[in-house]
C-alpha cells in the first residue's frame, strides 16, 4: 500500500442530444476505457460514469450463475483506520463487534444515527495489527467519513486513531460465479511474503482477506460476493487495476467468464435478497426495520444508534423488510410502487413500497423487496402491487429468493 498514483480526475458526462452542455460532473473509474472499447452502455451511477450492461442484463446474469462474471467495482470507497485505539473507536462507531476479528478477517456491518437511522452500510477488515480497511458505497465515501471525522469518539480518545479516505488511490474488481474457483490461484498464484493467511486465494474462507501478487503487482482479495454466487473482490493501486481486468480476462475465459455491468449486479443481488443503500437501506430506516439485526452487536455497552436499536429488538418495529414474487402473469415490479394488502387490495389504502424489483431470470418471475407492517412480513402473507394502476399479486416468501445449494 505504498507508492500509489494520484487520485483520479474527475471528468464531465456529456449528453449525446446535447453535445456542448454538461449534463452533470461524474468520475471513471480507472477501467473506463476498457468499458468503452467493449461498447458498454454507461450510466451514472453514485457520480461515477459506469457500465450498466455489455451483452445484456439478462445474459451476463446467466453467466454469474452458471459460469462467472467480472465486475467494475472500483467506484466502491476505502478507507483506512489505525492506530492504538482503532479497534474501540470502530466499536461505538459500527453495529457489529470489530473485538471479534482477527488479522485477516472481516465482517458486515453499518453505521447508523444516534435515531437508529443508517448511515452506510459496510464491509471492514482487520488488514494488519490496529490496522482496518473499511469498504464504503460509492455514493457514501464523503458522507462516511465526515461523519467518522465528526464522531465523538474520536474527540474522546485524540491521536488514538489515524483516519485517512484512500478512496481515489485504489482501483477494484469483483469475480463471481461457480466456476470462479477453477481459475482464481492461476490469476494471482503467489502470496505476498511474510502476509498471513492461506497459501492460495480458493484456500480462503468466507471473510477472508490476504494479499497476493500478479507478477510484480501486489493486491489485497476478499472473498465475500454481493451475487448469491461465491466469490472474490480484487482491491489493486488504481494505475495497476486495467493489467488485473486484462489478466483475469485472459485466464477466465476458458471458464465462461463475461465481463458484467450493474444491471446484472442489482438483479443478482435481488435475488440474493441483499440490500442496497437508497432502497433497503437509508438514514430513516434502522437495521431491525432492515431484518439486519444479526449484524447488530446488543452486547457491546456503547456504540452510536444502540439505545434506538435495542428498543427495537426488544418491542418489534412498525414496519419490515420482505421478500416478495408475482403469482401470476404481471409486468415486473420496480421500486416505489406501492403495496396494498392482498385480502382486500381494492377499498384499502396502500400498506408499503417497494424498495427494489425486477424480473428475475433465474426464477423467471417478478420479484421484490418491500417495507411492510409486521403483520404482513410472514412467509406466505398475500400482498397486491400497484403496477401503472392496476393490481397484481403477489406473495411474500422467505429469503433469500435465490440460493445455491451446496
Amino acid at each position: 500500500m505504498k507508492d500509489l498514483p494520484p487520485p483520479r480526475r474527475p471528468c464531465r458526462l456529456w449528453r449525446v442530444d446535447e453535445p456542448e452542455i454538461a449534463h452533470s460532473i461524474v468520475k471513471r473509474t480507472p477501467l473506463y476505457s476498457v468499458h468503452a472499447r467493449a461498447g458498454a452502455k454507461l450510466i451514472e451511477f453514485g457520480g461515477w460514469e459506469m457500465p450498466v450492461q455489455y451483452s445484456g442484463i439478462v445474459d451476463e446474469h446467466l453467466a454469474v450463475r452458471r459460469g462467472a462474471g467480472l465486475f467494475d467495482i472500483s467506484h466502491m470507497g476505502q478507507i483506512r483506520v489505525n492506530g492504538p485505539g482503532a479497534q474501540a473507536c470502530l466499536n461505538r462507531m459500527l453495529t457489529n463487534d470489530t473485538a471479534k476479528l482477527e488479522v485477516g478477517k472481516g465482517q458486515y456491518t453499518l453505521m447508523c444515527r444516534e435515531t437508529g437511522g443508517v448511515v452506510d452500510d459496510l464491509y471492514v477488515f482487520l488488514i494488519g495489527p490496529e490496522d482496518y480497511l473499511l469498504i464504503v458505497n460509492a455514493s457514501r465515501i464523503e458522507a462516511d467519513f465526515d461523519w467518522m471525522r465528526q464522531h465523538p469518539a474520536l474527540s474522546a480518545n485524540p491521536g488514538s486513531m489515524q483516519l485517512r479516505n484512500e478512496s481515489s488511490d485504489w482501483g477494484a474488481v469483483a469475480i463471481q460465479g461457480p466456476r470462479v474457483l477453477e481459475f482464481i490461484d492461476r490469476c494471482f498464484p503467489e502470496k505476498t511474503p511474510g502476509a498471513t493467511g492461506p497459501e492460495r486465494p480458493s484456500l480462503m474462507r468466507k471473510n477472508q482477506i490476504g494479499r497476493f501478487r500478479a507478477d510484480t503487482t501486489e493486491v489485497w482479495i476478499s472473498r465475500t460476493g454481493y451475487t448469491g454466487e461465491d466469490g472474490f473482490e480484487v482491491l489493486s493501486p488504481a494505475a495497476e487495476t486495467m493489467a488485473i481486468w486484462e489478466r483475469v480476462s485472459g485466464v477466465g475465459h476458458a471458464f465462461g467468464l463475461q465481463p458484467a455491468g450493474l444491471g446484472a449486479r442489482d438483479t443478482l443481488r435481488l435475488e440474493a435478497c441483499y440490500p442496497l443503500y437508497g432502497h433497503e437501506l437509508d438514514e430513516q430506516t434502522t437495521p431491525i426495520e432492515a431484518g439486519l439485526g444479526r449484524f447488530v452487536a446488543l452486547h457491546k455497552p456503547d456504540f452510536t444508534g444502540r439505545e434506538v436499536l435495542a428498543r427495537q429488538s426488544a418491542e418489534g418495529t412498525s414496519k419490515g423488510c420482505v421478500a416478495f414474487r408475482m403469482t401470476g402473469k404481471a409486468p415486473p415490479p420496480r421500486a416505489h410502487y406501492p403495496i396494498h394488502s392482498g385480502r382486500s387490495p381494492e377499498v384499502a389504502p396502500p400498506i408499503g413500497i417497494v424498495t427494489s424489483g425486477t424480473a428475475s431470470p433465474t426464477l423467471n418471475v417478478g420479484i421484490g423487496m418491500a417495507y411492510v407492517p409486521p403483520d404482513h412480513c410472514q412467509p406466505g402473507c398475500l400482498l397486491a402491487i400497484d403496477i401503472r394502476g392496476r393490481l397484481y399479486p403477489a406473495e411474500v416468501v422467505a429469503k433469500p429468493l435465490y440460493g445455491r445449494k451446496p
